[in-house]
């Protein structure tokens, strides 16, 4: 069964998610946006063997450690879909424009799909992509474990963002639900900011996305 901990990094308070196989402890780290110390010392404690990077998109709280960490410990970096390519590019202006320590930019080893899959040890995320917030935003999700990765898509009572370069309001609310409320309502969702929610109580709440809008 996949396990994980939600670990929150840089002053913009993103959480990163370590996620790992209970049988295998094989893991994965989503969006190390920085603070990888922190995030390393919290991977040793449970015991885990760090084996990949996942991204869901490429905004610096997101990805700025990404190419750090890669390079660090040999990772492959998976993640996100093609669309990000000019956010990741423009990393290291995002890191001075914002006040991050100097982020590199990278090139990802796999670029991920709508439809695609990864492997977590024996768990496997199914990965869906989710435009709107930037365009090539994708979401992993454990239908074993009914949970969600969805970085800034969706929050609890909230949605992303989409007044960055291509950011599209319309096309985020499609991807919400066209993409995420197939899921199921009592899938728990874990946003980039904030705490976590299900599905089925934005549906029912959420004033951006809730049914009957």
């Amino acid at each position: 069964m996949l396990q994980y901990l939600t670990i929150p990094v840089t002053p913009f308070q993103q959480n990163c998610s370590l996620v790992w196989c209970d049988e295998t402890k094989d893991a994965a780290v989503i969006d190390p946006g920085g603070d990888l110390e922190v995030v390393l010392a919290e991977a040793q404690r449970l015991g885990l063997k760090l084996s990949q990077i996942l991204l869901t998109h490429a905004h610096i709280d997101h990805a700025g450690g990404t190419a750090t960490l890669a390079e660090r410990l040999q990772l492959p970096i998976v993640g996100p879909h093609r669309g990000d390519q000019f956010w990741i590019d423009g990393l290291p202006q995002q890191s001075v424009m914002f006040g991050f320590p100097p982020a590199g930019h990278f090139t990802p080893t796999r670029w991920l799909a709508d439809g695609d899959t990864v492997q977590v040890g024996r768990s496997t995320l199914n990965v869906r992509h989710c435009p709107g917030h930037t365009p090539g935003h994708v979401v992993f999700h454990s239908p074993e474990a009914k949970r969600a990765f969805v970085g800034d898509v969706l929050f609890a009572g909230s949605i992303g963002r989409t007044d960055f370069p291509q950011g599209d309001h319309e096309q985020l609310i499609r991807s919400i639900r066209e993409r995420l409320w197939p899921m199921g309502d009592d899938t728990v969702f874990i946003p980039g900011h904030g705490p976590e929610s299900t599905f089925g109580r934005e549906r029912r709440s959420n004033p951006f996305v809730r049914d009957g809008l």
